[in-house]
Protein backbone atom coordinates (compact mmCIF):
# COMPACT_ATOMS: atom_id res chain seq x y z
CA UNK A 1 0.00 0.00 0.00
CA UNK A 2 2.46 2.95 1.11
CA UNK A 3 6.41 2.04 0.01
CA UNK A 4 9.42 4.23 0.27
CA UNK A 5 12.13 3.73 -2.08
CA UNK A 6 15.62 4.91 -2.09
CA UNK A 7 14.06 8.09 -0.48
CA UNK A 8 16.94 10.97 0.50
CA UNK A 9 15.61 14.15 2.11
CA UNK A 10 17.30 17.26 2.52
CA UNK A 11 16.62 20.68 4.26
CA UNK A 12 17.10 23.81 2.75
CA UNK A 13 18.60 22.33 -0.15
CA UNK A 14 22.20 21.66 2.17
CA UNK A 15 21.19 19.32 4.95
CA UNK A 16 20.93 15.82 4.19
CA UNK A 17 18.47 13.99 6.80
CA UNK A 18 17.50 10.89 4.88
CA UNK A 19 19.70 9.19 3.27
CA UNK A 20 18.20 6.29 0.72
CA UNK A 21 15.16 5.13 2.68
CA UNK A 22 13.39 2.22 1.64
CA UNK A 23 10.48 0.67 3.61
CA UNK A 24 7.12 -0.55 3.41
CA UNK A 25 3.55 -0.61 4.89
CA UNK A 26 1.10 -3.43 3.68
CA UNK A 27 -2.29 -2.68 4.14
CA UNK A 28 -3.68 -3.14 7.36
CA UNK A 29 -0.49 -3.81 9.55
CA UNK A 30 0.73 -2.20 11.95
CA UNK A 31 4.74 -1.37 10.90
CA UNK A 32 7.58 0.27 13.67
CA UNK A 33 10.24 2.87 12.84
CA UNK A 34 12.46 2.73 15.48
CA UNK A 35 15.57 4.92 16.71
CA UNK A 36 17.13 6.83 18.75
CA UNK A 37 16.43 10.99 18.53
CA UNK A 38 17.36 12.47 15.65
CA UNK A 39 17.71 9.73 13.93
CA UNK A 40 15.42 10.78 11.41
CA UNK A 41 12.34 8.81 12.24
CA UNK A 42 9.65 12.29 12.22
CA UNK A 43 11.20 13.61 8.75
CA UNK A 44 10.37 9.73 7.38
CA UNK A 45 6.69 10.66 8.22
CA UNK A 46 6.56 14.18 7.42
CA UNK A 47 8.21 12.85 3.63
CA UNK A 48 5.34 10.68 3.88
CA UNK A 49 2.52 13.41 4.85
CA UNK A 50 3.90 15.82 2.91
CA UNK A 51 4.70 18.53 5.76
CA UNK A 52 8.31 18.64 4.98
CA UNK A 53 6.88 21.47 2.93
CA UNK A 54 5.96 23.66 5.89
CA UNK A 55 9.44 23.07 7.20
CA UNK A 56 11.93 24.06 3.90
CA UNK A 57 12.30 20.12 3.11
CA UNK A 58 11.88 18.40 0.01
CA UNK A 59 12.42 14.42 -1.04
CA UNK A 60 15.53 15.50 -3.22
CA UNK A 61 15.86 11.88 -4.28
CA UNK A 62 13.76 8.54 -4.66
CA UNK A 63 9.96 8.07 -4.58
CA UNK A 64 7.32 7.51 -2.06
CA UNK A 65 4.22 5.96 -3.48
CA UNK A 66 0.45 4.69 -2.47
CA UNK A 67 -1.02 2.14 -3.86
CA UNK A 68 0.91 2.77 -6.56
CA UNK A 69 1.03 6.21 -7.58
CA UNK A 70 3.45 8.91 -6.58
CA UNK A 71 2.79 11.07 -3.75
CA UNK A 72 5.89 12.77 -3.08
CA UNK A 73 5.09 15.97 -4.99
CA UNK A 74 1.44 16.65 -3.75
CA UNK A 75 0.87 19.25 -0.94
CA UNK A 76 -0.23 17.51 2.41
CA UNK A 77 -4.02 18.67 1.99
CA UNK A 78 -3.72 16.31 -1.09
CA UNK A 79 -1.96 13.50 1.03
CA UNK A 80 -4.39 13.84 3.32
CA UNK A 81 -7.51 13.52 1.48
CA UNK A 82 -6.19 10.38 0.19
CA UNK A 83 -6.63 8.86 3.73
CA UNK A 84 -2.83 9.32 4.61
CA UNK A 85 -3.13 11.17 8.33
CA UNK A 86 -0.37 12.39 10.81
CA UNK A 87 -0.83 12.57 14.29
CA UNK A 88 1.90 14.93 15.32
CA UNK A 89 4.60 14.33 18.52
CA UNK A 90 4.03 16.27 21.03
CA UNK A 91 0.19 16.04 20.76
CA UNK A 92 -0.54 19.35 19.42
CA UNK A 93 -4.39 19.54 19.66
CA UNK A 94 -6.08 22.78 19.60
CA UNK A 95 -5.93 24.04 23.16
CA UNK A 96 -8.70 26.64 23.01
CA UNK A 97 -11.21 24.47 21.35
CA UNK A 98 -12.93 22.02 23.81
CA UNK A 99 -12.29 18.38 23.40
CA UNK A 100 -15.42 17.43 20.85
CA UNK A 101 -14.51 20.44 18.69
CA UNK A 102 -11.40 19.20 18.56
CA UNK A 103 -12.90 16.03 17.01
CA UNK A 104 -15.15 17.39 15.08
CA UNK A 105 -12.47 19.39 13.16
CA UNK A 106 -10.83 15.67 12.28
CA UNK A 107 -13.61 14.52 10.30
CA UNK A 108 -13.51 17.73 8.31
CA UNK A 109 -10.72 16.64 5.20
CA UNK A 110 -13.33 13.78 4.24
CA UNK A 111 -16.16 16.10 5.27
CA UNK A 112 -18.23 13.31 6.36
CA UNK A 113 -21.72 13.42 6.82
CA UNK A 114 -21.81 10.77 9.63
CA UNK A 115 -20.21 13.02 12.37
CA UNK A 116 -22.49 12.12 15.31
CA UNK A 117 -21.66 8.61 14.84
CA UNK A 118 -18.15 9.09 14.21
CA UNK A 119 -17.89 10.76 17.64
CA UNK A 120 -19.63 7.57 18.84
CA UNK A 121 -16.81 5.41 17.39
CA UNK A 122 -13.97 7.67 18.91
CA UNK A 123 -16.02 7.92 22.25
CA UNK A 124 -16.13 3.81 22.55
CA UNK A 125 -12.14 3.61 21.50
CA UNK A 126 -11.35 6.19 24.86
CA UNK A 127 -14.29 6.25 26.94
CA UNK A 128 -12.33 9.10 28.92
CA UNK A 129 -13.00 11.38 26.55
CA UNK A 130 -16.64 11.30 26.74
CA UNK A 131 -16.57 13.05 29.83
CA UNK A 132 -14.37 15.20 29.17
CA UNK A 133 -16.25 16.39 25.47
CA UNK A 134 -17.28 19.90 26.85
CA UNK A 135 -14.09 20.56 28.51
CA UNK A 136 -11.44 22.62 27.20
CA UNK A 137 -8.15 20.61 25.69
CA UNK A 138 -5.38 23.05 27.15
CA UNK A 139 -6.79 21.98 30.29
CA UNK A 140 -6.05 18.40 29.85
CA UNK A 141 -3.47 15.67 31.10
CA UNK A 142 -0.24 14.20 28.67
CA UNK A 143 -2.35 10.90 28.21
CA UNK A 144 -5.84 12.85 27.46
CA UNK A 145 -4.45 14.75 24.91
CA UNK A 146 -2.75 12.31 23.46
CA UNK A 147 -5.91 10.07 23.38
CA UNK A 148 -7.70 13.39 21.78
CA UNK A 149 -4.90 13.62 19.03
CA UNK A 150 -5.43 10.06 18.22
CA UNK A 151 -9.28 9.83 18.07
CA UNK A 152 -9.52 13.56 16.31
CA UNK A 153 -7.18 11.50 13.38
CA UNK A 154 -9.80 8.61 13.51
CA UNK A 155 -12.67 10.78 12.51
CA UNK A 156 -11.08 10.95 9.03
CA UNK A 157 -11.04 7.27 8.79
CA UNK A 158 -7.59 6.72 7.74
CA UNK A 159 -6.55 4.51 5.20
CA UNK A 160 -2.83 4.67 6.95
CA UNK A 161 -2.35 6.67 10.36
CA UNK A 162 1.28 8.01 11.04
CA UNK A 163 1.87 7.89 14.68
CA UNK A 164 5.47 10.30 15.81
CA UNK A 165 6.26 8.73 20.11
CA UNK A 166 2.67 8.85 21.19
CA UNK A 167 3.68 6.97 24.47
CA UNK A 168 6.25 10.54 24.73
CA UNK A 169 6.14 11.83 28.42
CA UNK A 170 3.28 9.19 29.41
CA UNK A 171 2.73 7.48 32.30
CA UNK A 172 3.40 3.34 31.63
CA UNK A 173 -0.46 2.37 32.80
CA UNK A 174 -1.50 5.50 29.89
CA UNK A 175 0.96 4.32 27.65
CA UNK A 176 -0.38 0.43 27.65
CA UNK A 177 -4.40 1.65 27.53
CA UNK A 178 -3.71 3.96 24.32
CA UNK A 179 -1.69 1.12 22.76
CA UNK A 180 -4.32 -1.13 23.77
CA UNK A 181 -6.60 0.97 21.42
CA UNK A 182 -4.10 1.77 18.68
CA UNK A 183 -3.99 -2.22 18.23
CA UNK A 184 -7.79 -2.24 19.01
CA UNK A 185 -8.06 0.21 16.14
CA UNK A 186 -6.29 -1.56 13.68
CA UNK A 187 -7.89 -5.10 13.90
CA UNK A 188 -11.31 -3.47 13.56
CA UNK A 189 -10.86 -0.40 11.08
CA UNK A 190 -8.52 -2.40 9.27
CA UNK A 191 -6.60 0.79 8.99
CA UNK A 192 -2.78 0.56 8.17
CA UNK A 193 -0.34 2.20 10.91
CA UNK A 194 3.22 3.59 10.53
CA UNK A 195 4.53 4.24 14.24
CA UNK A 196 7.82 5.85 15.16
CA UNK A 197 8.76 5.53 18.94
CA UNK A 198 11.56 5.60 20.99
CA UNK A 199 9.84 3.32 23.23
CA UNK A 200 10.66 -0.16 21.35
CA UNK A 201 9.43 -2.20 23.91
CA UNK A 202 6.17 -0.84 23.21
CA UNK A 203 6.37 -0.92 19.61
CA UNK A 204 7.69 -4.56 19.05
CA UNK A 205 4.83 -5.84 21.23
CA UNK A 206 1.51 -4.70 18.82
CA UNK A 207 3.85 -4.20 15.41
CA UNK A 208 4.07 -7.10 12.63
CA UNK A 209 6.85 -5.86 11.12
CA UNK A 210 9.85 -3.33 12.12
CA UNK A 211 12.87 -1.02 10.73
CA UNK A 212 15.87 0.55 12.84
CA UNK A 213 16.73 3.76 11.78
CA UNK A 214 19.96 5.20 12.46
CA UNK A 215 21.63 8.22 10.95
CA UNK A 216 18.96 8.68 8.26
CA UNK A 217 19.16 5.04 7.38
CA UNK A 218 17.47 1.84 7.69
CA UNK A 219 20.07 -0.26 9.28
CA UNK A 220 17.74 -3.23 10.74
CA UNK A 221 14.53 -4.78 9.68
CA UNK A 222 12.33 -8.09 9.94
CA UNK A 223 9.14 -9.61 12.10
CA UNK A 224 8.82 -7.48 15.21
CA UNK A 225 8.45 -10.66 17.12
CA UNK A 226 12.42 -11.99 15.94
CA UNK A 227 13.59 -8.27 16.63
CA UNK A 228 12.29 -8.45 19.95
CA UNK A 229 14.82 -11.64 20.43
CA UNK A 230 18.10 -9.97 18.52
CA UNK A 231 20.44 -9.60 21.09
CA UNK A 232 21.03 -6.20 19.86
CA UNK A 233 17.79 -4.79 20.05
CA UNK A 234 18.30 -6.10 23.97
CA UNK A 235 21.26 -4.50 24.19
CA UNK A 236 21.00 -1.08 22.72
CA UNK A 237 16.87 -0.41 23.04
CA UNK A 238 15.71 -2.63 25.69
CA UNK A 239 18.47 -1.98 27.81
CA UNK A 240 19.28 -5.97 28.14
CA UNK A 241 21.92 -7.82 28.24
CA UNK A 242 22.98 -11.26 26.54
CA UNK A 243 22.10 -12.68 30.25
CA UNK A 244 19.09 -10.63 30.78
CA UNK A 245 20.05 -8.84 33.13
CA UNK A 246 19.26 -4.32 32.71
CA UNK A 247 21.93 -2.35 31.81
CA UNK A 248 22.37 1.28 32.07
CA UNK A 249 22.62 3.63 28.86
CA UNK A 250 26.17 4.63 30.03
CA UNK A 251 27.31 1.51 29.79
CA UNK A 252 25.69 0.69 26.14
CA UNK A 253 26.11 5.07 25.40
CA UNK A 254 29.32 3.87 22.88
CA UNK A 255 27.52 1.27 20.82
CA UNK A 256 28.00 2.42 17.99
CA UNK A 257 31.29 1.67 17.79
CA UNK A 258 30.45 -1.90 17.94
CA UNK A 259 27.11 -2.38 16.25
CA UNK A 260 27.44 -5.68 14.53
CA UNK A 261 24.00 -4.66 12.64
CA UNK A 262 26.47 -2.19 10.68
Amino acid sequence: MLKLSNVEVKYAGVILVLRGVSLEVKSGTIVSLLGSNGAGKTTTLKAISGLLQTELGEVTAGSIEYDGSRIDRLDPEQIAKKGIIQVMEGRQVLEHLTVEENLRLGGYIVGTNNTKKDLKMVYDYFPKLTRLSDAVSGYLSGGEQQMLAIGRAMMAHPQIMLLDEPSMGLAPLIVDEIYAMIKRFNSEEKTSILLVEQNARAALAVSEYSYVMENGRIVLDGLSSKLAENEDIKEFYLGLSKLGEKKSYREVKHYKRRKRWL
